[in-house]
């Protein structure tokens, strides 16, 4: 019996561990854990990667999100629109940053937030549209920029789990107002920790995000502004510097486990949803989600035989607790809430071996014979 992990960050950083130890030990020779050289060379190179003047990494995505949802003048009474279908940091940032959350369902057939639902959804108070470019997949950035345009609002783009991602010949992140990123380990630009990373168009408000992330200042012990902690430590920048020159590869590495999952996938009837790649989007697979009938029993099936899966998200945001208040309980994103009770997560990483993913589809096929 073969042992499929779910994700393997360990063969995955193999090639480059003696490049990563070198560099914390760097970082803890020299003892300059905040702030330091490494996290300023980390943003210039990020945001040559992007394409974009500046990069303020921060803490995590979630205070990222914040940051900038405050930077973009999100404040008490004003609504940020955005996807049921999402980890809870995205909406725990609009409520974070003083705002009202506002839920859109996800396309039919796909995970991504609906863009023909956005523009019946605004109001008087909606001051951001937030896209979630959920698993690797890009929105419909040209329909998204388009209803912003109209309404004069801002775009705030969440690519959490998409560093990498294009639409339209546009990497995602450089397309809206602004856009935040995260360095969980399991990310596509993974960290040894938590991590993330902002950038926003508009000068002022970017440097309103730099200051705001550490403590509302930009000289030590002189405050502009009432501020956070949310700081990305020297020795993840270090890390990540390290890893950043590999990203395309690992990108393109994960694009072709996805061709080959698609290819040993699509004869079984059972699978309703692939992951889809529409004209003018590059995917970069962060996960490859697939959607069941039957998704308990095939889980325990696939752990019977070594092979590891995810679940992303089990719960759209509307059914959770924290959003009880809302009243938008059981029935009201039909299509978010038929996804995360039937979608799975295959093993999914850029070191992933062909004879791997053809073990995980055999498996899959075998059990929907039986």
């Amino acid at each position: 019996m073969k042992t499929v992990k779910f994700v393997d960050l360990q063969k995955q950083h193999a090639p480059i561990i003696d490049q990563l130890k070198a560099a914390a030990a760097k970082v803890i020779d020299d003892g300059n854990y905040i702030g330091g050289e490494e996290v300023k060379l980390f943003e210039k190179e990020m945001a040559a990667w992007l394409g974009v003047p500046e990069i303020c990494g921060v803490a995590c995505a979630t205070s990222g999100l914040t940051t900038t949802l405050k930077a973009l003048g999100v404040g008490p009474g004003d609504e940020v629109i955005t996807t049921v279908n999402t980890a809870i940091p995205t909406a725990e940032a609009v409520t974070l940053a003083g705002g009202n959350i506002v839920f859109c369902d996800v396309e039919a057939g796909g995970y991504v937030i609906d863009v023909t639902q956005i523009e019946k959804l605004i109001t008087p108070k909606t001051k951001v549209l937030m896209p979630v470019h959920l698993y690797g997949e890009p929105v419909d950035m040209d329909a998204v920029m388009a209803i912003a345009e109209k309404h004069h609002l801002k775009v705030l783009e969440d690519c959490a789990q998409a560093q990498g991602a294009v639409w339209k010949g546009r990497k995602v992140g450089t397309i809206g107002d602004a856009a935040v990123f995260s360095f969980f380990p399991s990310k596509n630009l993974g960290g040894f920790g938590d991590g993330g990373a902002l950038t926003i168009r508009d000068p002022e408000a970017m440097k309103f995000a730099r200051m705001y992330s550490n403590h509302g200042r930009i000289q030590k012990y002189f405050h502009q502004i009432q501020g956070t902690n949310s700081r990305l430590d020297t020795i993840q920048a270090a890390l990540l510097r390290v890893c950043l020159p590999h990203l395309d590869r690992w990108n393109a590495a994960r694009r072709q486990v996805a061709a080959w999952y698609r290819e040993g996938l699509k004869d079984i009837a059972a699978i309703k949803i692939l992951p889809r790649v529409k004209a003018g989007g590059e995917h970069i697979y962060h996960v490859y989600v697939i959607t069941v009938p039957d998704r308990e029993a095939l889980i325990a099936d696939l752990k019977e035989n070594g092979i590891g899966t995810g679940v992303h998200y089990p719960h759209s945001l509307n059914v959770q607790p924290a959003y009880a208040y809302l009243k938008q309980g059981a029935g009201a994103f039909p299509q978010a809430e038929f996804a995360c009770e039937h979608m799975l997560s295959l093993p999914m990483s850029p070191v992933l071996e062909k004879d791997e993913v053809d073990y995980v589809c055999d498996r899959i096929r075998a059990f929907y014979q039986r």
